[in-house]
C-alpha cells in the first residue's frame, strides 16, 4: 500500500524560516499530538519550509501552532494526494517524468 500526501508550504517575507530550528519545532508538535507529518527546507524556492500529511488529514492543528510560533507566515496548500513525496523540489513529484 502507498500512502498518499497532501504538501503545505510555510513562506515569510519578513522571518527567516531556514536555520531557526523551525522543522525540529513543528517535528516536536507533532510527535507530542501523534500527527504524521513530514518537512523538509524547499531547495527550488528561497525561505520556504513544506511539510506533507498524509491525505486528508485537516492541517489546522499544525496550521493554528505555526501561526502562534511565526505571526507573520503564511501556509497555503500547494499539491494533493501525493504519492511517495519530494519535499524539497515539487517538480520531482510529477509521475509524468518517469514515462
Amino acid at each position: 500500500m502507498i500512502i498518499s500526501w497532501d504538501f503545505y508550504e510555510i513562506r515569510s517575507t519578513g522571518t527567516a524560516l531556514h536555520g531557526v530550528k523551525l522543522r525540529g519545532t513543528i517535528r516536536k508538535f507533532t510527535i507530542e499530538n501523534e500527527i504524521s507529518c513530514l518537512m523538509e527546507n524547499a531547495t527550488d524556492e528561497e525561505n520556504v519550509v513544506r511539510f506533507a500529511l498524509i491525505a486528508d488529514t485537516d492541517p489546522a492543528q499544525i496550521i493554528d501552532f505555526v501561526k502562534k510560533t511565526m505571526p507573520e507566515a503564511v501556509i497555503t496548500e500547494s499539491l494533493k494526494n501525493i504519492p511517495n513525496p519530494v519535499l524539497s523540489k515539487l517538480r520531482v513529484n510529477d509521475t509524468t517524468r518517469y514515462e
